[in-house]
């Protein structure tokens, strides 16, 4: 098939951040229809058993499982079959994803507020998180890893995984994500997918299944509705949309080198965004006649073209570098490549993308598998005010406050003036019936 990604001049505008945004849209998901037709099947979990799942994943998934959790010798048998390649490159990816994670544990903060009185900050994770690893047009080991690896570090007692039954591995989820499991020590698994696997974690079902306090991982739009529709009975980490990539080049990136990643994430879904954003006209000329030619080869070919195609990718030319950063800072990328002379200069002025790639030798594939960090990120913009999946995901902050008699004494009268202040003043009684006891 032929396609033509479109070409956006930025060149004589200067926008504000919100028209920037209207200049480079999303695809549109139609989310209301998608909370709508999980109805059913959030109810259908929540007074249901086991046999509801199995249900419901014959009629999604095209195979019933033969039981929802998946038993310990399957996942151990899936590791053992395990290509020794790819169990070594799965293995290094856990070792430096482990590495990364490590150093955003957090500490203990106590502080002295006055004499006699601290007030004291602990991280205590979650009691119990269902970590959700899609199971559609492409297989997601990786996900495995990004998910249990801060949520381990977290020290989340208990981590469950879900993820879609598959029709070649007998109704149980793909080996290769069972054999990363197994690498990582993750024992409870269970062959559901969609938005049922959601409402699994989130209600529980008796006899099979804890409900969780947390549900994280990325998934398709039903999965992200389902997120949406349970926010509140559980924590969230974000409702992951389609796929995103951003590069900002100047004349020095390689033509081959840009097209190929916007390749990348084009092939993941028809929805998935590729952007291009570039002081340099004869950069885009090349990029698009690469685009051409590598599409037509790749192995996914029809979906990266639907995608680059799609209102949501575009060539952006813009007329100088600070104008760039303003366009992908208004875009907020769940990926942001710097493909420029100086990345590190331009990465300072970098304030909302889900993570930043500095560099040509720095893609987004790497940091898929292998760079270390995490790659469950904000899509849709939501990068302007969220942040990607790490330790601090799994983790709540418990406040503990000790005063003494005399810091409480000290302080006693502003609070009572501050109730008063508020029309709250049983408020202040509950300070003052402390003053008229102190000695007693």
């Amino acid at each position: 098939m032929s396609f033509a990604i479109r070409t956006v001049d930025l060149r004589a505008s200067k926008l504000s951040k919100s028209e920037y945004q209207k200049r480079l849209p999303r695809a549109q998901l139609d989310i209301a229809t998608a909370m709508k037709a999980i109805e059913p099947i959030l109810e259908q979990v929540k007074n249901g058993t086991e046999a509801d799942l199995m249900a419901l994943g014959e009629k999604f998934d095209g195979v019933r499982p033969p039981s929802i959790r998946v038993p310990e010798s399957v996942i151990a048998k899936s590791l053992a079959a395990l290509d020794p390649e790819v169990r070594t490159a799965l293995e290094e990816a856990i070792r430096r994803v482990t590495k990364v994670h490590a150093d955003q544990s957090r500490g203990v903060t106590l502080t002295h507020v006055v004499e006699g009185a601290t007030v004291e900050q602990k991280w205590i994770p979650v009691d119990r998180v269902g970590l959700y690893v899609p199971g559609g047009r492409a297989v997601y080991p990786s996900s495995v890893i990004m998910n249990v690896v801060p949520a381990q570090i977290a020290k989340v007692p208990s981590i469950a995984v879900a993820s879609p039954p598959q029709i070649e591995n007998g109704g149980y989820p793909n080996p290769t994500i069972l054999a990363t499991c197994a690498l990582l020590g993750i024992t409870e698994v269970y062959a559901v997918g969609g938005a049922q696997a959601v409402a699994m974690f989130a209600y529980g079902v008796e006899g099979l299944c804890e409900n969780a306090d947390m549900v994280t991982g990325p998934g398709n739009i039903y999965v992200a509705a389902a997120k949406r529709a349970l926010r509140g009975k559980i924590g969230i980490d974000s409702e992951a949309g389609p796929t995103e990539i951003a590069v900002l080049a100047d004349e020095s990136a390689i033509a081959s080198e840009v097209a190929a990643d916007l390749i990348s994430q084009a092939e993941h879904d028809t929805i998935a965004a590729s952007i291009l954003v570039t002081t340099s006209e004869a950069l885009i000329n090349e990029v698009r006649r690469e685009l051409e030619v590598r599409s037509a080869q790749t192995k996914h070919r029809e979906r990266v073209q639907i995608a680059l195609s799609g209102i949501q990718s575009a060539l952006v030319l813009v007329e100088s570098l600070e104008q760039g950063i303003d366009v992908v800072n208004a875009y907020a990328a769940e990926h942001l490549e710097l493909i420029v002379k100086d990345p590190r200069a331009v990465a300072l002025k970098i304030r909302n993308a889900g993570a930043v790639f500095l560099g040509r030798f720095s893609p987004v594939s790497l940091g898929d598998y292998s760079a270390g960090s995490n790659h469950v990120l904000p899509t849709g913009g939501c990068a302007c005010h969220s942040s990607g999946l790490s330790v601090q995901s799994f983790l709540r902050g418990l406040t503990f406050i000790e005063y003494n008699e005399q810091a409480f004494m000290d302080i006693s009268r502003n609070v009572i003036t501050l109730a008063n202040a508020e029309d709250l003043p049983a408020h202040g009684e509950a300070i003052s019936v402390r003053i008229e006891n102190v000695g007693e």
